[in-house]
């Protein structure tokens, strides 16, 4: 009788090279949206030697957490930490004197010479804190009070905190995964559904009740009638994509980097990669990303046990939900928010974290129990 069996292996190699291929298209397009801003300040390169600095931490990360056994992060003395050190760390930004206000928002800290983002590692510890509570209240997930919203508490604490920055599309994407999370753990369809539309109903109501959030609420149904005021933005990525055409218009050689598009380097550097390389560079990363996704849920649903697929499932679904949000706001699919795109957008706290967090899912794919295959395949390395 062939059985499920733990199988200790190495990490899985396709996400690691995914994980590169990603990461060297996004340096090349960061260098592309920035050479020339970063030229008239005086060293072109400087926003591509930060991200570096976040890519050699990042990769220093994933290695050590790659080989970190990922049930550590069950503990509850680990879960307990990681999520004290991202309320105190969340709490602290928002205070004023303390946390690095730009462009009306509190969301950096600067510790020991180094900028980083609270809300980055939030998201993680958040999955990290969703997967042991699912894997542990599995038998109370039929009851929506007495199980589900419970396990709520910790997200929609975070999401408030985060909101205080203000930063409505880092936590509706922390509350979003969470969600997910529970609808992988096998959550009821009905309570699915009904927690979806109080979510829905959350954030419609907090981007409506303020006139600047309404009007990027409706912006993005038609920009070019705001050209002029809300709907700039998204007019000049859609000039940026539609510039680009097929092939694009060669490498940095695109028009809207040069003070016409706000933010190419962070939240619509998608739009950069549109003009620069075409639809064929605009296919080949929505490509990647699915490939990143498929062999993420594919490494999560081959995990011998509970918590490990949770965990990967959770790790996979914010990398992959947050791209897919970043490239629909770029394409005028959805409202305009301020989520980065993963690998690309400048930010070395952002890549960082999500780095690490690919360490975790590598470990995940190193101790996964792979059924009948991986059985058939170490039957065949032995004959």
């Amino acid at each position: 009788m062939q059985r499920r069996l733990p199988v200790r292996r190495s990490c899985d190699k396709r996400v690691i090279v995914i994980m590169i291929l990603l990461l060297v298209m996004g340096t090349i397009t960061l260098y592309c949206a920035t050479y020339y801003q970063r030229t008239a300040q005086g060293d072109p390169l400087s926003a591509v030697k930060k991200q570096l600095l976040g890519v050699a931490l990042g990769a220093a990360a994933c290695f050590v957490l790659s080989r970190v056994p990922y049930r550590v992060y069950r503990r509850p003395r680990v879960m307990l930490a990681l999520l004290a050190a991202s309320a105190l760390l969340l709490i602290l930004v928002i205070i004023p004197g303390i946390g690095v206000s730009i462009n009306g928002s509190r969301r950096w800290l600067n510790l020991f010479g180094l900028s980083m983002q609270p809300s980055e590692f939030a998201k993680y510890a958040m999955v990290i804190f969703m997967a042991g509570a699912l894997d542990r209240r599995a038998e109370h997930l039929g009851s929506l009070f007495g199980g589900v919203v419970p396990l709520l508490v910790v997200p929609g604490v975070m999401f408030l905190l985060i909101l205080e920055q203000p930063n409505l599309s880092t936590g509706g994407s922390i509350l979003i995964c969470a969600l997910a999370m529970l609808f992988c753990a096998g959550l009821k369809k009905r309570h699915m559904a009904l927690l979806t539309a109080g979510g829905l109903a959350l954030g419609g109501f907090y981007a409506w009740s303020a006139p600047y959030r309404r009007a990027r609420l409706l912006s993005f149904r038609d920009p070019f009638a705001k050209m002029s005021d809300e709907g700039y933005q998204l007019s000049q990525s859609l000039i940026a994509l539609g510039s680009g055409g097929l092939f694009g218009m060669g490498m940095g050689q695109g028009k809207q980097k040069f003070a016409y598009l706000p933010y190419p380097e962070s939240d619509f550097i998608f739009a950069i990669v549109g003009e620069d390389f075409g639809l064929a560079g605009c296919t080949l990363v929505i490509i990647l990303f699915a490939a990143f996704v498929y062999e993420g849920l594919r490494i999560s649903l081959s995990c011998a046990d509970r918590y490990g697929c949770l965990l990967g499932a959770g790790i996979t679904t914010m990398i992959g939900m947050q791209a897919f949000i970043n490239m629909g706001v770029v394409t005028g699919m959805l409202p305009t928010t301020g989520l980065p795109l993963p690998f690309f957008s400048a930010g070395g706290t952002s890549v960082t974290m999500i780095m690490a967090a690919v360490g975790v899912l590598l470990n995940i794919s190193r101790t996964a129990g792979y059924a009948i295959v991986t059985e058939q395949k170490e039957r065949r390395k032995t004959q």
